[in-house]
């Protein structure tokens, strides 16, 4: 293909474009591929995740949480070389409670799935990404703007295409290929427990190990990983530019990069939808493209 490829994250916090598939971003990035980054909300109910985080201000208005986020976002996008836009929605919050409360009036989740869409069949039909990649149906973990997410990502991936749905939103686009982000497999997690332990370190995700129920459908859907432990070192400094959410001295940070390098040096997508020819498993996003 003589075209520039692009390749188009949907995601629904900022911090999310960093916990997933920052290191393959960097190193498509670093092939000359344009990656665009959209953000469905601007986090503005997010808490303070990070023990150590500090900023004059925030104790006595916490609305500069927004504000913050976004300062956050500006510093994660540079580091990863993307461009990126806001989709304008406002964050739904995690419910907590049983049973749970109502999701707050106006939030992203709450948002009719057809409106939602619009501002990115509008982003798909002028960035023109030949690959999109989104969260799976469950949102990855069951964040209501995660879920929307997962809903708006595949309304538009087919609606960009047809040129009666949103007919005031730019020309039509066919994005070739879909993907859904895989952050966590049995498989990737039995490689991580075995690289622990080889080293003699002491294995942080232990508790989730020993849960871990092995699941062979979930396995399948693993059709694509892309290797790049090479570039895991910018996907960290990302991820270390959202200080408000992420703790230097925690989950993230807990095995040595070297050992995950090591145990699972790819990060892994599943093939959702595809319009041109390709066969699994895959290594590359563009496969069938290039």
């Amino acid at each position: 293909m003589a075209d520039k490829l692009r390749l188009m994250h949907v995601h629904a916090h900022p911090d999310d474009e960093s916990s997933k598939g920052a290191a393959s971003t960097a190193k498509y990035v670093a092939e000359g591929v344009d990656v665009h980054v959209a953000t469905c909300t601007g986090g503005e109910r997010g808490s303070i995740l990070n023990p150590g985080f500090k900023h004059p201000g925030i104790e006595d208005n916490p609305e500069l949480i927004t504000e913050i986020r976004r300062e956050e976002m500006d510093r994660a996008r540079e580091i990863l070389g993307v461009t990126q836009d806001w989709l304008g929605f406002v964050d739904s919050g995690w419910p907590e409670g049983d049973p749970k409360p109502p999701l707050p009036e106006g939030c992203f989740a709450l948002v009719p799935t057809e409106e939602a869409a619009e501002p990115l069949v509008r982003l798909i039909r002028s960035f023109r990404p030949h690959v999109l990649t989104t969260y799976d149906e469950n949102g990855g973990y069951p964040h209501p703007d995660h879920i929307k997410c997962h809903e708006i990502s595949v309304h538009a991936f087919e609606a960009a295409a047809d040129p009666e749905r949103y007919p005031d939103a730019g020309e039509p686009w066919q994005v070739s290929k879909l993907y859904y982000h895989l952050s966590w497999s049995y498989q990737r997690m039995k490689a991580i427990a075995e690289a622990i332990e080889r080293h003699g370190l002491e294995n942080p995700y232990q508790e989730y190990w020993d849960d871990w129920e092995r699941k062979p459908e979930d396995e399948a859907r693993l059709t694509t990983r892309v290797e790049c432990a090479d570039y895991f070192h910018v996907r960290d400094e990302a991820l270390l530019a959202h200080a408000t959410q992420i703790d230097p001295n925690g989950y993230f940070f807990s095995v040595p990069r070297e050992v995950l390098m090591e145990a699972w040096p790819t990060e892994d997508f599943q093939l959702v939808t595809s319009h041109v020819e390709t066969s699994v498993p895959e290594d590359d996003l563009f496969a069938g493209l290039r």
